[in-house]
């Protein structure tokens, strides 16, 4: 029987772990947080020292009771939750929970590992410690702090704007630093600018290309065609001599191994994968997977990080792979060092590897395609930051015209060092006009002195452009450029941005809504000091000295709520939500109508009001011009009746209704798309056949939307069950679950019905949950009128997240 126990937070962790320690111990799984602060209220005494109150999170009650029970009986119990604040807050409420101050002689230890491999677990286990109470103060004071602003903020938001809104100590400063750059970009005045190059010809090959820097030894800036005209024909009519050739022998050095940051940057920028996408699959590669004879094990160390330490006896073993692999010409006569940023870790290592041996090719056929992608980075980046430098042969030759000055520029790459293995991707901003780019570049032999051919010129119009839009890559970047947030946090603010529809995507750059826009102004001017990228910073540096034992909590929040309270008190007296005034004229009492929000979101409202209650719903072109739906022409006749057939909104949708209402109650179901009206046609026909009869299936629509059936309706009465993509949750049962319809509405069974049975109303979602490793998740209403999220099935997990998923 086992007599020690050790609880991690993931059941995926427990797995693997389980493998590895034997039969002496039990392993059990938190499945996330046990404890958080109450959803319904604020649940922070601001009066007795901002002391927070923990309840049980719903569903966890059955975990806590199982924890209590394996630890009673066993001798020892081991925490090995996740090595950072986060991980040593799930730690305290654990130890608090299984109550170690029993008299039974019971001992609770904390231990840490970064890398579940056998040799990191059994060493940890053999070294254990205790709870760090400063982690958990700190951890504290980030709780108490982002409950503050988002549960004293958000209610002023519903007030002042709409229900439903929400701000945040972080993720609004993200949402600011998007609406300024999309203000740059608003306010930028594009300039044209000319380049001139010259096709040029030397006594040896290549031709190459020399582009025109300087005119009497200052830097040109040609603004038009008549200027390029002109320089055209005056260069035209010169010499060109070779003025001076410069040649160095440039070393590029490798980059440092991944943090979190930077692995998000880099994911994006290979592979286009959210932050949110890669945190999920690193953390599998990080708890284990089985990959054969070596059984199950975790292939890289820990994710959440923002050090670029690496551990002694992993630089061995890099180095060692390095020189068998690669050989004597790759491998420094020194391990490289990496500097982390100030703010760092540095007990935290970098992402890498657990085994520079575990190629990724070797591995390949046990892990998913995407998984096999952020291994892969992670292992190129790795490897490649403990070898030796590239060289570039880099030559520059100044050719003079006259008054003029041409430079040609040429790199070739003498030895790829690291760059056998791995080349970093760059950011849109960063690889304009090839900086950074060392592809080669030939040019010909040439002396000073020597006179060489022009074969053409070649004028090129140009336009400043603004500053690029934020992907979450650069945006990631900047955030960690500025101090804000931590590598915990982004994946987290990439979404809330975009989920409380503060943002979208568009060409996978984030674009600010109106709302969001709103939101922003309304935060910046009420609360200066705290939607700030300076303020931002500085708390989490404070949070850091909290940790460290610098600084203690009560001080930290006590000099925030100070300024944060009065602030507040003014934004409750002060905010008000500037009214948009439109050139729509309101066609009853002929007053400009103003934009205003609302539960469904914008729409245009008369100013007269209450004496004057007319609304319209609208939406806007490309270039933000306001069309109103109603008054959107419509060429339907209502069968029933003759009348006209009008746009409306209702809980559904736009739909089309008869003029003649209530006479007539005749609808139609509609779309709009880019402020137009497409009907929805009754039914098309499929190439595909009914298995029934043979004839044509037909898409249709009907009360609860799409569906597919047959053509020969009513003689034939077969539908198409609409697939889910998930397989029948029944044991044993090797069906699939689709979509049916019963009087009570829309629900989900197995397609061998009857030899299956089962059935539930919550739609199922192909996609595994990230916290315990659910094959499925569920769409689910959790209130009328409400968007609805996707759920765990798993009551004990209780991950939730916004719904993004269309319904079928």
């Amino acid at each position: 029987m086992a007599s020690k126990l050790i609880i991690v937070e993931s059941p995926a962790k427990a797995k693997t772990i389980n493998k590895i320690v034997g039969k002496d111990f039990k392993v059990k799984a938190t499945i996330g947080h046990i404890k958080d602060l109450p959803k319904s209220k604020l649940g922070i005494n601001i009066e007795n020292g901002f002391e927070p109150t923990y309840t049980t999170i719903k569903g966890k009650s059955k975990t806590i009771k199982e924890l209590k029970e394996a630890a009673e009986k066993v001798k020892e119990v081991y925490i090995a939750s996740d090595p950072d604040r986060e991980g040593e807050m799930i730690a305290w409420h654990v130890a608090s929970v299984i109550d170690h101050k029993k008299k039974n002689g019971k001992k609770i230890y904390r231990v840490l590992f970064n890398e579940i491999t056998r040799d990191a677990v059994k060493k940890a286990i053999e070294s254990p410690g205790e709870i760090d109470e400063n982690k958990v103060e700190a951890q504290q004071a980030r709780r108490v702090l982002d409950r503050l602003v988002g549960y004293k903020i958000s209610p002023l938001l519903w007030k002042k704007v709409m229900y439903g809104l929400s701000a945040g100590r972080v993720q609004s400063v993200a949402l600011r630093l998007i609406c300024e750059r999309e203000e740059e970009i608003k306010n930028f005045v594009s300039e044209e600018y000319w380049t001139i190059d010259a096709i040029n010809e030397a006594a040896q090959p290549p031709t190459f290309k020399s582009r025109l820097i300087e005119f009497k030894n200052e830097k040109i800036k040609i603004a038009n065609k008549e200027e390029s005209d002109r320089i055209v024909d005056e260069v035209g009519k010169e010499k060109f001599t070779v003025k001076k050739i410069t040649k160095k022998e440039r070393k590029r050095y490798p980059l440092p191994p991944f943090i979190t940051s930077t692995l998000q940057q880099e994911a994006y920028r290979h592979y286009g994968f959210s932050a949110k996408k890669t945190m999920v699959i690193a953390q599998q590669l990080y708890e284990g997977l089985d990959i054969g004879e070596e059984g199950t094990t975790g292939l890289i160390t820990y994710m959440r990080t923002d050090s670029v330490r690496v551990a002694d006896e992993a630089k061995r073993a890099a180095r060692e792979f390095i020189k068998e692999k690669y050989g004597d010409k790759y491998f420094p006569k020194q391990s490289p060092e990496y500097a982390s940023g100030k703010s760092a870790q540095d007990a935290h290592e970098a992402i890498r590897p657990t085994s520079p041996a575990r190629e990724p090719e070797a591995i390949a056929q046990y892990l998913s395609k995407d998984q096999m992608k952020i291994y892969s980075l992670i292992w190129k980046r790795f490897i490649s930051s403990q070898m030796t430098p590239s060289i570039i042969d880099s030559t520059s030759v100044d050719i003079s015209a006259g008054d003029y000055l041409f430079r040609a520029n040429g790199n070739v790459l003498k030895f790829d060092g690291f760059r056998k293995v791995y080349t970093e991707k760059k950011d849109e901003e960063s690889s304009e006009n090839g900086n950074g780019n060392d592809k080669d570049v030939y040019l010909p032999e040439m002396r000073e002195g020597e006179e060489v051919k022009l074969l053409e010129l070649i004028p090129k119009q140009h336009f400043t452009e603004p500053p690029p839009r934020y992907t979450e890559a650069t945006l990631v970047k900047q955030l960690e450029k500025l101090g804000i947030g931590r590598p915990s946090t982004y994946a987290t603010i990439m979404d809330t941005i975009q989920n409380r529809n503060y943002t979208i995507k568009e060409k996978k750059k984030f674009v600010p809504t109106d709302l969001g826009i709103l939101i922003n102004k309304l935060l910046v001017k009420s609360f200066p000091d705290i939607i700030n990228t300076d303020f931002t910073a500085s708390m989490e540096n404070r949070l850091d000295e909290i940790e460290e034992g610098k600084s203690d909590r009560l001080i930290v929040l006590n000099e925030f709520y100070e300024k944060f309270e009065k602030d507040l008190a003014a934004a409750q007296k002060e905010m008000e939500v500037e009214e948009e005034i439109t050139e729509i004229k309101c066609d009853k009492c002929g007053n400009m109508m103003v934009k205003k929000w609302g539960r469904n979101g914008p729409f245009l409202a008369c100013p007269a009001y209450p004496e004057c209650k007319n609304t319209k719903d609208f939406t806007t072109d490309e270039e933000g011009n306001i069309k109103i739906i109603d008054d959107i022409e419509t060429d339907e006749i209502c069968e029933k009746c003759g009348r006209k057939m009008v746009v409306k909104q209702g809980r559904f949708g736009r739909f089309l209704a008869c003029t003649g209402y209530p006479e007539c109650k005749n609808t139609k179901k509609i779309a709009v798309e880019n402020g137009e009206v497409v009907k929805k046609s009754k039914s098309k026909l499929l190439d595909e056949k009914c298995p029934k009869c043979g004839k044509p299936l037909a898409q249709r629509s009907g009360r609860y939307g799409e569906f597919i059936s047959c053509s020969g309706y009513p003689k034939c009465r077969f539908i198409k069950p609409q697939e889910t993509g998930v397989k029948c949750l029944k044991e044993g049962c090797d069906g699939n679950i689709v979509q049916k319809k019963s009087r009570k509405g829309i629900f989900y069974g197995c397609d061998r019905y009857p030899d299956c049975d089962f059935a539930i109303w919550d739609k199922p979602i192909n996609k595994e949950c990230p916290e315990c490793g659910s094959h499925y998740l569920l769409q689910k209403k959790k209130r009328k009128n409400q968007p609805s999220v996707i759920v765990c099935p798993n009551e004990e997990c209780g991950y939730e997240e916004a719904d993004s998923f269309e319904e079928g």
